[in-house]
């Protein structure tokens, strides 16, 4: 799935092995705009593929997550001043699921990640205007982490990003990453 899709900011050091990427991050590299911290980033690794209309994506990732603010996950971009981030972000002393909708200005929710001695699940579902954002628990169950709205035009980028905004070499493994048609609209099956 990787072959094809193209860098926004490509990190320092990245490979294909065997079917999963890993990527390691450049110096202080972010997505984020303005709220609460008062400055605009727009610097951070993203993978992506042009897609047009309803999509879920998918991805499995594991990250050697250490400083604050060490993540990686799933984006859907339209440009610098409108996107979706999700995935595990090191705060606090401990990874987290995080999820940031930026419209013009970003948001930012978190919960304590399940489980980040192995791998997580995440996929990300557009919907018109509607982004929802679910993870894969240990029951094998889709649990809700995030609905948002986004302006969405036909057409944006979607992939995979990572971050380290205090440091350099924060190291992550995305797998199985999938494109597909959208899952059902239905939010509570």
């Amino acid at each position: 799935m990787f072959e094809g899709m193209k860098w926004l900011n490509e990190p320092p050091r990245w490979s294909v092995d065997d079917g999963s990427l890993v990527v390691t991050t450049g110096d202080k590299t972010d997505f984020w705009r303005e709220t609460f911290y008062d400055f605009v980033r727009d610097d951070g690794h993203f993978l992506g593929a042009e897609v047009t209309g309803d999509f879920t994506a998918q991805v499995t990732l594991s990250g050697q997550y250490e400083a604050l603010y060490d993540q990686m996950g799933l984006m859907v971009r339209v440009n610098q001043n409108n996107w979706v981030k999700t995935g595990v972000e090191f705060t606090d002393g401990r990874a987290h699921l995080s999820c940031v909708i930026t419209r013009d200005y970003s948001d930012w929710s978190v919960i304590p990640a399940p489980d980040v001695d192995g791998d997580i699940t995440l996929r990300l579902t557009r919907h018109d205007t509607a982004v929802r954002v679910q993870f894969l628990t240990s029951h094998g169950e889709w649990q809700l982490l995030r609905l948002g709205y986004l302006p969405l035009p036909p057409t944006l980028q979607v992939g995979v990003m990572a971050c380290s905004p205090q440091r350099a070499g924060f190291t992550g493994r995305f797998r199985d990453l999938t494109i597909t048609e959208p899952i059902s609209r239905e939010l509570h099956a």
